[in-house]
């Protein structure tokens, strides 16, 4: 069954904040193997001119995919997770996540379109700080496979 198409243009909104600790920083840096001191050492952060310690650029997947998982499991949109399959992924940062940061995340279903018998859903999510400010754009594409893929 194809995705409502009515869903494009469908913002979630922010439902909670995140603090960004040392802790899941280093966390982060240790199950993906980057030793960079910039992740780990507070020393060797404000050295290079952060406040603490920086996160790696795909820590804040950490946010985005339960973001995701809500738009998924939205039952009118009619998504089969079973035939989904994650198509792309992409961060732009205005500026390095640090230990200290508190962050809400904001998602839009930007579009939905079929191709070749299967589903392409693009979903765009703002990550903000305490004070609002944009901190990084993260997009999304998942696709479904059709019935006969």
């Amino acid at each position: 069954m194809p995705l409502d198409q009515s869903f494009a243009g469908r913002s979630y909104s922010p439902v909670g904040k995140y603090a960004v600790s040392r802790e899941k920083i280093l966390e982060f840096a240790e199950a993906i193997g980057d030793p960079n001191p910039l992740y780990r050492d507070p020393e060797a952060a404000r050295a290079a001119g952060y406040p603490d310690v920086i996160a790696p650029p795909t820590f804040l997947t950490i946010l985005n995919l339960p973001k995701v998982n809500v738009i998924v499991a939205d039952p009118e949109l009619g998504l089969d997770y079973s035939r989904m399959v994650h198509g792309d992924q992409g961060f732009t940062y205005e500026r390095p996540v640090h230990a200290g940061d508190v962050l809400e995340i904001g998602a839009t279903i930007d579009n939905i379109m079929a191709r070749a018998g299967n589903d392409f859903l693009n979903i765009s999510a703002r990550i903000t700080d305490a004070e609002g400010k944009l901190v990084c754009t993260t997009r999304a594409q998942l696709v479904v496979r059709g019935e006969d893929a």
